[in-house]
């Protein structure tokens, strides 16, 4: 608990002293740091987009020199407490060499574990990464055909197969909707997303997702998001309701503060657990590299609901040509 309160202590403290004045390179780095992970980082953002670009050339054309691309790895090292266990600590990695030129709207795709083998929906929901090491040993192969009409007027659909290069090969194929309302004309937006998957190896899932979501103010936002899962291997529901607030502190630090249920529908409802959660985002250096601190106070079942604190601390980077700033 001294660990989760220390951490929450911290958060508070580094969000009141988030506005002060920012370094012209945006770094919170010590400069013996700053040296080397600047020529590290240069070079693997280049070998990432020099690979996908190249292997893109030989399936498509010469766009894929000049061609925007989705190409990324992403690298990060998670330490993990929770009350009544032991301390954990993972490093994770994912990537993806996105080909955008082998024909129009159609993609070829390298990316390591799918979304559809990250686990239960409260595994996946509790988690500040998806990431995991021995992920990589997950890797997919496929073809994405992009949906070419506009979400907030129609659904979008996008198609994909493929297989995941493992002996003996899992093909695989999925379909994902997408689409976006404004309520009324008002704040209030509504976004669903939808899949549905099919593997050889572990048979069909299905996961739909609602957000719906508004501005407060310039610097917050308040979403409501509705998630639900079904996989073919567990043959339960999964569902999980969360409220988020989410406040930009400024241009390199945001907080999210949630509170969420996790549940399982068979013959009744079962609530799993659920938990408030603090987390604060910062981007500690130059848009790449990024510090996690997330306290948690959860509530499960499997303990008859008695408070069990938890804590996650994570350092990320990012290996990309261009980045968005630092969002949740």
């Amino acid at each position: 608990m001294k660990k989760a309160l220390i951490a929450l202590t911290a958060c508070l403290s580094l969000a009141a002293h988030a506005d002060t004045p920012m370094t012209e390179d945006d770094s919170d780095l010590p400069e013996w740091a700053v040296k080397r992970i600047g020529p590290f980082h240069a070079t693997m953002t280049d070998w990432v987009d020099t690979t996908s670009r190249s292997i893109d050339g030989f399936f498509g054309t010469t766009d894929a020199l000049t061609v925007d691309s989705d190409s990324y790895l992403r690298l990060n090292q998670e330490f993990a407490w929770k009350e009544g266990e032991s301390f954990d600590q993972d490093l994770g990695a994912r990537f993806r060499l996105d080909l955008p030129t082998t024909e129009e709207r159609l993609r070829l795709v390298i990316e390591s574990e799918p979304d559809e083998t990250r686990g239960t929906l409260g595994e996946q929901e509790s988690a500040l990464t998806d990431d995991r090491v021995d992920s990589i040993e997950d890797v997919l192969v496929g073809l994405r055909r992009l949906g070419g009409g506009d979400r907030t007027r129609e659904w979008e659909t996008e198609l994909g197969a493929g297989v995941k290069l493992r002996l003996p090969l899992d093909p695989y194929a999925r379909i994902t909707t997408q689409r976006l309302w404004t309520l009324d004309d008002g704040p209030w937006q509504l976004h669903s997303d939808n899949r549905f998957s099919w593997f050889n190896d572990d048979g069909y899932s299905a996961r739909t997702r609602w957000d719906l979501g508004r501005p407060v103010d310039e610097k917050r936002h308040l979403r409501f998001i509705s998630n639900a899962q079904w996989r073919e291997t567990e043959d339960t529901l999964e569902f999980s309701q969360a409220a988020e607030l989410n406040q930009r502190i400024n241009r390199r630090s945001v907080l999210r503060y949630s509170a969420v249920v996790l549940g399982e529908s068979l013959s009744h409802t079962t609530i799993e657990d659920s938990y408030l959660q603090l987390r604060f985002r910062r981007d500690i250096h130059k848009g790449f590299t990024f510090l996690d601190v997330a306290p948690a106070l959860h509530f499960p079942r499997e303990v008859d609901r008695e408070p069990r604190w938890a804590l996650t601390l994570r350092v990320e980077m990012y290996f990309r040509r261009f980045i968005d700033r630092v969002t949740l």
